[in-house]
């Protein structure tokens, strides 16, 4: 005799009803969409102070390369209405403002030819910012690319070893100041003496980061179903690490300024024809305890652009990790 089977009523009736499955509607993906440069803009703009210092240097990249197009500074340029007034040669804001108010030029005070400090400082940081950004990115490119080959091949990992065991021993500052004396002066002369082997300190930094990360599952399956070492260098590995290459571009860019700042100041790579920061306070450094308007405005510029550059810089590093994405 069969039981009839006992049927579970708890006063729940009318709560809750079958329903039909359906594989279309079950495919469907319900969690938003998930766009990896616009979580880098929300967490980067997350940050308050990322808005003040964005800001400063959007008006410093206005400055030197905007500015210059409408005022531009040459040496001894014939344009120059003060070069045949002795008067206006070394006056500080003070004294050139007594005498020709509402110049705003003349902000700044005037250079030892009767020449705008203030045109003459923003034409300086375009060439100290222009040689910044082409070594960043010449010794970038090299530095990524043969930093993945090198992380990834033990043939080429053998002979790197050596070059940079010889090569970074040398410390960077003499070994730039030796190649600018070699090459010559000049503004390409001195982008080649700092990308000469200017990438090789970043080579080794991509080949250690490419070695922690090679010998994952990943990897290892591409590279057994016979994938070649570039695509697992370009597909597999670099795009894993943009956070540590975007924080790697926040150190090198400063570090070009003060290369070039320094270099400049003791008189190496740059010609006497192109004016940049570090020679504008090279000029400026035997006469700074009487004219220090002529010196303390590179100063504070180059720290400024150091400053904000690196931190601009290392905080859209932070951004750029997929981690902080939460």
């Amino acid at each position: 005799m069969e039981k009839e089977p006992i049927i579970m009523n708890d006063g729940l009736d009318g709560l809750f009803e079958f329903v039909d499955t359906d594989s279309f509607e079950s495919e469907k993906i319900t969690a938003p969409r998930y766009s990896y440069w616009k979580s880098v803009g929300r967490v980067f703009f997350r940050k308050k102070s990322n808005w003040v210092f964005l800001g400063i240097l959007v008006l410093i990249l206005f400055m030197s390369f905007v500015w210059p197009l409408f005022q531009p500074f040459s040496l001894n340029d014939p344009a120059n209405e003060n070069l045949l007034h002795p008067e206006t040669f070394n006056n500080s804001p003070a004294e050139y403002f007594m005498s020709h108010p509402f110049e705003f030029k003349y902000i700044l005070g005037t250079a030892s030819n009767g020449d705008s400090l203030w045109n003459k400082l923003w034409t300086a940081s375009r060439t100290s910012l222009s040689l910044a950004f082409i070594c960043t990115i010449i010794n970038m490119a090299i530095g990524i690319v043969l930093g993945a080959i090198w992380g990834l091949s033990k043939k080429f990992d053998l002979i790197m070893t050596q070059i940079y065991s010889i090569i970074g021993s040398i410390p960077s500052v003499l070994l730039f100041s030796v190649l600018s004396y070699v090459i010559g002066v000049g503004f390409w002369s001195f982008v080649l003496a700092l990308t000469v082997t200017g990438w090789l300190g970043i080579a080794f930094f991509i080949r250690t980061q490419v070695i922690i990360i090679r010998d994952r599952e990943y990897n290892l399956a591409s590279k057994t179903l016979g994938t070649n070492i570039f695509t697992i260098a370009f597909r597999n590995i670099l795009p894993f690490m943009i956070s540590v290459i975007v924080t790697l571009i926040a150190t090198e860019l400063p570090s070009y300024v003060s290369y070039e700042v320094f270099l400049s100041y003791i008189g190496i790579g740059l010609s006497a024809n192109d004016v940049s920061i570090g020679q504008m306070i090279n000029a400026a450094s035997t006469s700074w305890m009487i004219r220090p308007w002529q010196f303390w405005p590179p100063v504070i510029v180059s720290a400024v652009v150091s400053i904000v550059l690196y931190v601009v810089g290392q905080n859209v590093g932070d951004a750029s990790d997929p981690r902080t994405h939460m």
